[in-house]
């Protein structure tokens, strides 16, 4: 018998240190108190798509601009993509592994490749009519990607391509969820599309506020209605993000009452399916971008919007703000410490701390 109770402790004593060894290896993180805040570059510009690639920021802008900043050599390059007499504006980018891609909003509607190598500007895709706005593109690897633009019919003008940008299609009406008159999407941040895998996620505003799903990239789709506010041209859903195929948020409001922090942010944890709102009267009003913290276990979200830099660490119930810049239009993080943001006349670096 005290055999046994001697191995039985032997025993517990090494699963404990087993256990403890194994608990030290794991990563604990606090929430963010403050930020140090680092401008990258300042010029007479309008930002509201940007994409991390590596060492380089590359941004579409305002006045038929592009460009990327260089991290390591702290230099900006920037180019004019010039199209008649048209004054381009890019809201939307995206990019594989060879090539960025911007698409302009209005009419015509111009998708443009560019050579990461090369630098050099190809056209691949045009669309006339007078109701065409673009919004938002992403891709789901190197050779799948789509964009988002409102209704020209009665559904969300989407195009996709298959061959790695070279060609893009638009999806005719009749295999897409029909939109409710006055229901379109927000260029405000290039965060109207989220994927995660072949899961993808497109918002909505001004009539409706939904989310509209496709499992199998573009292929089949589901509309789900949200408890965001909605009713008016300038309301709904303005952002969001996934941080994975379970728990995403969104995020919107009244954009012309910036300061009404009610009905305007919502999660879910089952993929989209459900969503319920959250944080009612706290933190912001107005958003135009909100991302999850890498590392930060689908609780930990930081916004930039009417009300500054806004950081929650739970899941969106409150909201700290960590800087009144409300200047800044869309967010994306690099690590879980540094991400870049831009907006209006500026590029910056955020260190959460």
């Amino acid at each position: 018998m005290k055999k046994v109770l001697l191995f039985c402790g032997a025993f517990i004593l090494f699963m404990s240190f087993k256990t403890l060894s194994e608990s030290d290896k794991r990563v604990f993180y606090s929430g963010f108190t403050s930020i140090q805040i680092d401008t990258l570059f300042q010029d007479k510009i309008s930002i509201r798509a940007i994409s991390i690639d590596k060492n380089k920021i590359w941004y579409g802008a305002d006045n038929s601009r592009f460009g990327y900043y260089d991290l390591d050599k702290k230099e900006k390059f920037e180019e004019h993509i010039y199209r008649d007499t048209l004054k381009l504006e890019f809201r939307s980018i995206a990019q594989t592994s060879k090539d960025i891609f911007l698409l302009s909003i209005g009419n015509p509607a111009l998708l443009y490749s560019v050579s990461k190598k090369t630098n050099k500007v190809k056209l691949v895709y045009k669309e006339v009519n007078p109701k065409i706005f673009y919004d938002s593109m992403q891709f789901w690897n190197d050779k799948e990607g789509i964009a988002i633009g409102d209704p020209t019919e009665d559904t969300f003008s989407i195009i996709v391509t298959r061959d790695g940008g070279e060609t893009w299609t638009k999806i005719l009406s009749d295999k897409l969820p029909t939109n409710a008159t006055g229901e379109a999407a927000f260029a405000a941040s290039n965060t109207n599309i989220v994927i995660q895998g072949d899961d993808t996620w497109l918002v909505s505003g001004g009539k409706k506020a939904r989310v509209f799903y496709s499992p199998d990239k573009a292929k089949t789709w589901k509309v789900v209605e949200t408890p965001i506010v909605h009713g008016k041209t300038m309301t709904g859903i303005f952002t969001a993000d996934f941080y994975d195929s379970k728990n995403g948020f969104i995020a919107g409001g009244d954009y012309e009452s910036p300061n009404k922090k009610s009905d305007n942010k919502a999660f879910t944890k089952d993929g989209g399916k459900t969503w319920q709102l959250i944080g009612q009267e706290m933190g912001f009003g107005y958003a135009s971008c909100v991302q999850y913290v890498p590392g930060g276990n689908g609780k930990e979200i930081v916004c930039v919007g009417s009300e500054g830099i806004q950081y929650s660490q739970n899941g969106g119930q409150n909201w700290t703000q960590l800087s009144t810049d409300s200047k800044l239009f869309t967010l994306r993080f690099v690590n879980r410490n540094l991400a870049i943001a831009a907006g209006h006349n500026k590029v910056v670096r955020l260190r959460f701390k």
